[in-house]
């Protein structure tokens, strides 16, 4: 008989340890700020059941710890997740980029966790969405 998986402890990296085109990540944040960017009904005039009967929502959230902060980039039911001042944890959480700077953001395979307030301040100071990255292409000879 095969026995079942060993699950693998998770491993908790802080806000400053996020790097651009990563993804995996389990980390613990303290929601800053939310705004709603848009309510999207349908994409490209394509009108579909699911579509109309649930737009999706998109909200930027500033969330952070105490090594600094970043944009995270909440949809749907992630939104209401979301509120200022809550403590959350972030599981498999990736790094999406935009415009040039780094988002984070939990898809469908990660989960979003309500947890106990942390201890923690959040730094405002270093906000990691605000450096820009260039993508630069490396020829090998």
């Amino acid at each position: 008989m095969a026995t079942p998986a060993a699950k693998r402890k998770p491993v908790f990296v802080k806000v400053d340890q996020l790097k651009p085109g990563t993804s995996g990540h389990t980390l613990t944040v303290k929601v800053v700020s939310s705004k709603p960017v848009k309510t999207v009904s349908n994409r490209g005039g394509r009108t579909s059941m699911l579509a109309a009967a649930r737009p999706s929502r998109i909200a930027e959230c500033l969330v952070g710890d105490e090594t600094g902060t970043i944009v995270f980039t909440a949809r749907n039911e992630q939104v209401e997740l979301m509120k200022p001042g809550s403590t959350l944890i972030l599981r498999n959480a990736k790094i999406d980029m935009f415009k040039g700077s780094m988002r984070l953001a939990v898809d469908k395979w990660g989960r979003i966790e309500v947890t106990e307030p942390a201890t923690f301040e959040v730094t405002e100071d270093n906000n990691l969405s605000l450096v820009e990255y260039e993508l630069v292409n490396v020829v090998e000879e």
